[in-house]
């Protein structure tokens, strides 16, 4: 799910089927999703359930609201009591440590094209207010990337 100007980008690296969100609001409609990865919010855990298979996955990335302090902890409550209530899982990304398992996983599906980081930006440490002012702009596609020199932090 994206914007229109970001269909092409995100059918570039691999989606199969893309959702234009400012003209489909996919949880009014009738398919069900074996798994949704959100990365931006914007619609209530209970509208991702009501598009969920019985036992479907909702796994939260990031957070839309990025000036509310308090959005980033309810997930922590909610997430579990609506996973209690059954078969569905609702999670943060990452919330165990990788394992050496996964991270070989992870590094595979890198190698081989299958998952393809999308880089807007790099920046250096000293870089990061900047890299933070273009984040708040919303204008960013793909990741940021702050670099961190350890040879120059090294005492």
């Amino acid at each position: 799910m994206t914007n229109t100007g970001n269909l092409e980008l995100v059918h570039s690296i691999g989606a199969d089927h893309v959702i234009d969100y400012t003209h489909e609001d996919f949880t009014r409609g009738t398919s069900r999703y074996d798994l949704i990865v959100d990365c931006g919010g914007g619609h209530p855990l209970t509208a991702y359930r009501r598009v969920l298979t019985p036992t479907g996955i909702y796994i939260e990335v990031g957070e839309v609201g990025m000036g509310k302090w308090i959005e980033p902890f309810t997930g922590a409550v909610t997430q579990p009591l609506l996973s209690s209530l059954g078969k569905q899982q609702f999670t943060g990304l990452f919330p165990n440590p990788l394992s050496a398992e996964d991270l070989t996983t992870v590094r595979s599906l890198l190698e081989s094209g299958k998952v393809k980081p999308v880089i807007d930006r790099r920046y250096s440490l000293e870089q990061t207010s900047q890299a933070l002012r273009y984040l708040e702009t919303g204008k960013v596609r793909g990741k940021l990337v702050v670099t961190i020199n350890q040879a120059e932090s090294a005492p």
